[in-house]
């Protein structure tokens, strides 16, 4: 079976609207599973510049599906040893939650494969 990585990554800044509030950080953050293909999300490491814990959102389809918490000037790699299936057309954002007005950089990279 051939497999294919994915790479959803870079450094974004942002200002945030609260940890109950998850934004959108970047359009580069986001991927829809090709047709005829199934992905999973395999890890993440994210760096926070900030003094604050922060908290990346994965979601499926605009539903929550993992949360990952950095905690202030951290940084943190997370491999997913919980894997699902995502199928073709399924929609991957990683959104970021902050303390209301909190304004920083994170660092990020997450890793999928497609099948």
């Amino acid at each position: 079976m051939q497999s294919t990585p994915r790479f959803l990554q870079g450094v974004f800044p942002f200002t945030g609207k609260g940890l109950d509030a998850p934004v959108t950080l970047d359009a580069a953050l986001a991927y829809t599973v090709p047709r005829g293909v199934t992905a999973q999300a395999v890890y993440i490491r994210a760096g926070n510049a900030t003094d604050e814990l922060v908290c990346l959102v994965l979601t499926r389809d605009g539903a929550p599906m993992r949360y990952f918490p950095v905690g202030a000037k951290a940084d943190t790699h997370v491999s997913l040893r919980v894997v699902e299936d995502l199928m073709s057309g399924t929609v991957i954002e990683l959104l970021l939650a902050a303390p209301e007005g909190l304004t920083g950089t994170v660092v990020v990279d997450l890793g999928l494969v497609e099948v």
